[in-house]
């Protein structure tokens, strides 16, 4: 690309273009050169926008946890509708899209980036943190309008469900919706069961 050529939205072009290469080539093959290649861009382009590649992996990271927090009030809003277990499948489906899967590993796999996201984030892993508080809000707030038992510790269900979603989508092969909703109403049973006595 030319130099002087104005480019729209780069950080969004470059940010499409990292989730392009994890999905492709694996967090291993993530690197700056691969990322302004795919985007079709200077390698100065992305060091103008950010101070360094972990400063953009980190802003990566950050507006996938954006968007997790945007799912969230979207998740706490639908509370009370619908069925508890069928709000849950969507979400998690949402949350392990193929990019968060991958940022996940990515998250593990730097040290350095996992640093930085932790930076106001005492505890847990980057996503998978955001995904567990989301999923303990909207189950709080199904069980004061009470479609789930009185007594659901949502701080303890809410990890199971991110951890069981987790492995279903880790898999190379993405699971049909029917294997997550089942893995999901397995966990919820007892709760969904118990508000009816």
């Amino acid at each position: 690309m030319p130099t002087g050529v104005h480019i729209r939205d780069v950080r969004k072009q470059l940010f499409d273009a990292a989730g392009r290469v994890l999905l492709r080539d694996g967090a291993s093959a993530l690197t700056s050169r691969a990322v302004t290649a795919e985007a079709g861009v200077a390698k100065g382009v992305l060091h103008r926008h950010f101070t360094d590649f972990d400063a953009f992996l980190a802003e990566l990271a950050g507006a996938r946890i954006a968007r997790i927090e945007d799912q969230a009030a979207a998740l706490r809003a639908a509370a009370g509708t619908g069925t508890v277990a069928g709000h849950v499948t969507r979400a998690l489906t949402e949350l392990f899209d193929p990019v968060a899967v991958a940022l996940t590993r990515l998250v593990l796999f730097r040290d350095e980036l996992r640093t930085r996201l932790r930076r106001g984030r005492p505890h847990g892993i980057p996503i998978l943190t955001e995904g567990t508080a989301m999923l303990a809000a909207y189950l709080t707030a199904e069980c004061e309008l009470g479609r789930v038992a009185a007594d659901t510790d949502a701080g303890s269900l809410a990890p199971a469900l991110i951890g069981a979603g987790h492995l279903l989508f880790t898999d190379p092969r993405p699971p049909e919706p029917a294997d997550v909703a089942r893995v999901v109403e397995s966990v919820l049973a007892d709760v969904l069961q118990r508000r009816l006595l």
